[in-house]
């Protein structure tokens, strides 16, 4: 399906002279800082541009819920975003000619190339429909749109100087992946790929989703394509902001009388994603690498193990050091009483020993004598009785009496 609303698309892209920052000092070219090669150019996204009803409106929104500042140009109604010192987006208003046919608020990405009318002849020749013919803008560069062979619609440009690169696409605000929603993605890949230079990456499968296929440019994944889910819209380039904390960004959607339409959730290799739209139905994602929230805890956790295992190591042979002493006190105290007991013995207990010792050598001479004095003729049972009458006078009483019944 075409949008048509490319075919009176301003001839001006951007009124993007070269200036100096008034907070660095330093001179800003107008799509970045850092230029590249007209050869590096070729298949990146250089530029966005959001055409809507109400585009002061839609500045408001966009600079509430991003980090994004408002510049002016020195085109009646074209708006600037600015993240940082570089400018990464444009905004103009609809004509009004487009509203009346239906055709819903939208952005428009813009895709480098060293020629525009060599990539447009070529984009022909594979399918491509050309909606709006290659355009000089002075001092700026040279520019076209088209729509590929399903209906999603796209710009080329050239710029007259050197474009930025994107590096900076790894900070908070810059636009960091494009995804294109076609009703046949292997058709769409063979379109861009000869153009740009893309190819396939790793797919994944959505289950009822189909395939997501990730293109990939120089090895480095910059976008998807995948199934167009709703046939009631037309095929179209969704592209995706990277933002530092989602949940924070969609209160701020909400707040601004903006739509949550899905997200955040977690796709391939954890990034979280979120489609938002704005007050006047322009359409953009929000992006939450991974990286940052897998490194961090891992360096907290490190140094806290480590602490923690030396107190154990140490602790661990003290315990037998101090019982060992005790053991050997207990026994030693024992042994100095017992010999200061036999080093100093009482008179008394003397007089005990020596009595005690007197009486049994009595007892064992009676007994002795006792013996000799018994008549070899006398009975078994008199002699025991002689014998232990002394020490158990009761049964040798009865034994006695026994024996004489």
């Amino acid at each position: 399906m075409e949008l048509r609303h490319v075919t009176v698309h301003n001839e001006v892209l951007i009124d993007a002279q070269p200036h100096v920052d008034d907070a660095s000092g330093q001179t800003v070219r107008p799509w970045g800082t850092v230029a590249m090669s007209q050869t590096d150019l070729r298949g990146k996204f250089v530029w966005h541009e959001l055409m809507t009803p109400n585009a002061q409106a839609a500045a408001a929104f966009y600079s509430s819920v991003l980090p994004w500042a408002i510049e002016a140009s020195t085109v009646p109604g074209y708006i600037l975003w600015m993240n940082g010192p570089a400018r990464l987006a444009g905004l103009m208003p609809q004509p009004s000619a487009v509203r009346d046919n239906g055709t819903p608020p939208n952005w428009l990405v813009y895709i480098g190339t060293p020629e525009v009318d060599a990539t447009v002849e070529a984009a022909q020749q594979l399918g491509g429909k050309l909606l709006k013919v290659p355009t000089d803008i002075p001092g700026i560069g040279r520019f076209a749109v088209l729509s590929d062979p399903q209906g999603a619609a796209f710009a080329l440009f050239t710029p007259a100087m050197s474009a930025p690169l994107d590096a900076a696409a790894l900070s908070a605000g810059r636009f960091s992946w494009h995804e294109l929603a076609t009703t046949d993605p292997s058709r769409a890949l063979a379109f861009y790929a000869p153009l740009f230079g893309w190819t396939r990456g790793p797919a994944h499968d959505m289950g009822a989703g189909g395939l997501y296929q990730v293109i990939e440019h120089a090895g480095v994944p910059i976008g998807g394509l995948h199934v167009l889910q709703d046939p009631s819209k037309p095929p179209r380039w969704l592209s995706y902001v990277r933002v530092t904390r989602i949940e924070a960004v969609l209160e701020a959607v909400q707040a601004h009388g903006g739509r949550v339409l899905n997200g955040p959730h977690v796709v391939p290799g954890g990034d979280r994603v979120a489609h938002i739209m704005d007050p006047q139905g322009g359409t953009i994602a929000l992006h939450e690498p991974a990286q940052a929230q897998a490194t961090a805890p891992k360096r907290r956790v490190r140094p806290a193990v480590r602490k923690a295992r030396r107190p154990r190591k140490a602790a661990a042979p003290s315990t037998p050091k101090r019982a060992k002493p005790a053991v050997k006190r207990a026994p030693a105290k024992a042994a100095r009483k017992s010999v200061r007991g036999r080093a100093k013995p009482s008179a008394r207990g003397s007089a005990t020993r020596q009595t005690a010792a007197t009486r049994k050598t009595k007892r064992t001479s009676a007994t002795a004598g006792a013996r000799r004095r018994a008549p070899p003729s006398a009975p078994r049972a008199t002699q025991r009785k002689s014998r232990t009458a002394h020490v158990r006078p009761k049964k040798s009483a009865g034994r006695v009496r026994r024996t004489r019944r």
